[in-house]
């Protein structure tokens, strides 16, 4: 396909040859790509299309392509989905491959786990805030193996030592400056020399960069802002027919009756598929399918999920969580210490099932054949998707071509190919392509939910109000386990006590504990961060109640907890300092604190909030400290902080999917809140530089801000908030 079809997204994959395996650091680089045709998917300043010139193209590994035009083009790894990471990513290569951000052009890498998968999770996945954790040293290595290789090419015809030799803004300079030779004019003789190990080629010092950790403009505003960029659901393919789509209101549901004749005389329906879970309505356009299905009236069978309640949902929590679970962690003897200890408190959290709710619901477009399968889809989980598409249909993995899309918000959804599959279900009954698109209604109530958690906490401090014991069991659903089973061991999930299991804070008896509740008539999933959206909210609210119970300030009470900790004491005492932490505010208001170690960086927030009479809440100004490490843009890490601020926000204002008769009971925006702009609150972002190796950011502030705002409620109301979403009429005043 090419043209406007395809427009920005990528071309098929069409020979991939293994050309040398690069010895060393696990770095997944052992197949070079060449000769694939290489529509790319953005280019600065402008989208371009990269030759098909099999001949000549210097494809050092399977990141790199230079052909003899001089394009060079950077097969990304990672899926783009807002968080700003074909930027991010390309400066990481540019910085030791010696070209302008402006020369590096980008292509959607194809489903290959063998090549591209995250170090982190060990599948080609975007998630856990892991993209430049992952391949900040993979992809600088790259570039520089593809640097030296330049630079020994110029050299050989020069007949000099490649030594005296240097590269810049992709062009290879002679020790006098006089020779220079660009690196379209050098691919073809680099792409001839022996490969470098990659663990033996020298990267930069950070002194000498001068690309990383520079304010660079994201690559992908320009397409974005004049639409030439495509969105999965953009997709369109010759003959494609649109489908909408009806899921069982209840898991486990199937369709009872549907009026097919009533649908099929519809002008513009073609056909309707039941699927049993589901029924789709295929038409010419998505107006006429939206009309078919409400003509098709479908009554559903519930099936076993049909009386689940949220009611119920917290009574299995409740029962579960006072049972002893999986230990996560057990120093010292916390039972003894919490029996001795002067004052004891105790306290139960929960926090609600949460919807992703991106703003491109769920879509996904095949074309399904005797031979082969095409699906176009925007997909954080490409390999993922690939495998779940061949168990489906039967083909082999070679014969299914995951055509990855930008993502028009992913938050964790997009690694789920529960839509995908849906969609080859329906495909299987199609001649032709077909688009399956999903409401907002069926996106919301259809969603794989953040898990209902239920917290039971419990910590002694002596006799000058320092904690001499803590214990912590979580009880709550395992994702993990469905989709990470590395991460789940003897009954134990990684993710579900991340935060929980270490705080930052010197404990001398703690102990902490995992109980697995599965919701029935329930689906799980990620949610920009899992364990510590809810566990931080938890830790740091009750640490909150433990400086309370002493009389100390909530600053000072941290801060003689965190001497053994200098990056979270920092992070902790910026964010203090930049909000003016002690000085006077009106009547109810307050500031709150939260501090956090989650995703491999540091962040602490002070939000100040004011609280109406009448209860409700409004978040005047949220400052952020950050230490990220060695961090790549500071402009993409303040864009990542208020974007996920105000994504973590959002859920503490309003957030909350609940159950009745198996069913979702919010079904759009105007019953699963999002945050209002007269609601946004000034966010300030301040960062820590230092040499520390990279850490994740895109999840870390959704995970930090709730608990800063509950603690600066309490601080205006005397109120302590132990639930989400805040509950307003709780915090009315009396007077």
């Amino acid at each position: 396909m090419d043209g406007p079809i395809l427009r920005g997204q990528i071309a098929d994959e069409k020979a991939v040859s293994r050309r040398a395996i690069l010895q060393g650091t696990g770095l997944l680089l052992g197949f070079a790509l060449t000769g694939a045709s290489t529509e790319s998917v953005l280019a600065a300043p402008a989208l371009r299309v990269v030759e098909n010139e099999v001949t000549g193209t210097f494809a050092p590994n399977g990141f790199i392509r230079i052909n003899p035009s001089g394009a060079v083009t950077l097969v990304m790894p990672m899926a783009e989905m807002g968080q700003g990471v074909y930027t991010s990513l390309s400066m990481l290569l540019a910085e030791e491959l010696e070209v302008g951000l402006d020369q590096i052009q980008v292509q959607h890498a194809p489903a290959n786990d063998a090549l591209y998968a995250n170090s982190f999770l060990h599948i080609q996945t975007t998630g856990a805030s892991s993209s430049v954790r992952a391949f900040w040293t993979p992809l600088r290595q790259a570039g520089a193996v593809g640097r030296n290789l330049l630079i020994a090419a110029a050299a050989k015809r020069w007949n000099v030592d490649p030594a005296t030799c240097h590269a810049k803004n992709g062009v290879v300079f002679d020790a006098s400056g006089s020779n220079h030779l660009s690196y379209g004019e050098l691919a073809k003789a680099a792409a001839k020399l022996p490969m470098p190990p990659a663990a033996n080629v020298k990267l930069k010092e950070p002194k000498d960069f001068t690309l990383i950790g520079t304010r660079a403009k994201r690559v992908d505003s320009s397409i974005k802002i004049d639409g030439r960029v495509l969105y999965g659901i953009d997709a369109r393919l010759p003959g494609m027919k649109v489908a909408a789509v009806a899921i069982s209101p209840v898991l486990g549901g199937k369709a009872k009756t549907v009026n097919e004749k009533a649908a099929l005389a519809v002008k513009g329906v073609r056909q309707v598929v039941n699927i049993d879970e589901a029924v789709a309505v295929v038409a010419d356009h998505m107006g006429a399918a939206k009309k078919g299905l409400e003509a098709a009236a479908i009554t559903w069978d519930d099936g076993p999920n049909g009386k689940v309640s949220n009611a119920d949902i917290v009574k299995q929590l409740e029962e579960e969580s006072k049972k002893p679970g999986a230990v996560a962690r057990s120093d010292g003897d916390a039972g003894k210490a919490l029996a001795e200890a002067a004052q004891r408190l105790d306290a139960i959290y929960q926090v609600p099932f949460l919807a992703h709710a991106a703003m491109e619901p769920m879509n996904c477009t095949v074309h399904l054949q005797k031979d082969r399968c095409d699906v176009w889809v925007g997909t954080q989980a490409m390999g993922r998707t690939q495998s779940l598409v061949v168990e489906l249909t039967g083909l082999s993995k070679d014969a299914i071509k995951i055509h990855n899309h930008l993502i028009g918000g992913g938050f964790g959804r997009r690694l789920e190919a529960d839509g995908t599959v849906l969609a080859v279900k329906i495909a299987r009954h199609v001649d032709g392509p077909v688009k399956v698109i999903w409401s907002r209604e069926e996106d919301i109530q259809h969603d794989m939910y953040r898990p209902y958690y239920l917290d039971r906490l419990s910590a002694g401090l002596d006799a000058n109000g320092k904690p001499v014991a803590w214990t912590h069991r979580i009880a709550g659903s395992s994702i993990a386990a469905r989709y990470i089973p590395y991460w789940f061991k003897d009954g134990l999930d990684l993710d579900a006590v991340e935060v929980a299991a270490e705080p930052p804070y010197a404990l001398p008896n703690i102990h902490v504990d995992y109980v697995r509740v599965e919701p029935p008539g329930v689906r799980t999933a990620f949610w920009r961060g899992v364990g510590p959206t809810h566990n931080v909210f938890v830790v740091e609210s009750f640490m909150d109640e433990l400086a309370h119970a002493a009389k100390r300030d909530p600053i000072a009470y941290r801060k003689a907890l965190l001497r053994h900790n200098p990056r979270a004491l920092a992070v902790l005492s910026l964010a203090a300092e930049k909000a003016g932490w002690g000085s006077p505010l009106p009547a109810r208001h307050g500031r709150g604190i939260s501090v956090q170690f989650a995703f491999g960086s540091y962040l602490s927030q002070v939000a100040e909030v004011e609280v109406a009479a009448n209860g409700s809440v409004k978040v005047k100004r949220i400052v952020c400290a950050v230490d990220c490490g060695m961090y790549v843009n500071p402009d993409t890490i303040e864009a990542q902080v208020q974007g996920g601020t105000l994504f973590g926000l959002t859920a503490a204002l309003h957030g909350s999917i609940t159950f009745k008769n198996g069913r979702v009971e919010q079904s759009n925006f105007d019953s699963y809140l999002p945050m209002r702009i007269d609601e946004v609150p000034v966010v300030e972002t301040h960062l820590i530089k230092n040499a520390e190796a990279p850490g994740g950011i895109g999840e870390a502030p959704t995970a930090v801000v709730s608990a800063a705002v509950t603690n600066a409620i309490f601080a205006a109301t005397g109120k302590r908030l132990r639930s989400l979403p805040i509950d307003t009429d709780s915090l009315k005043s009396s007077s």
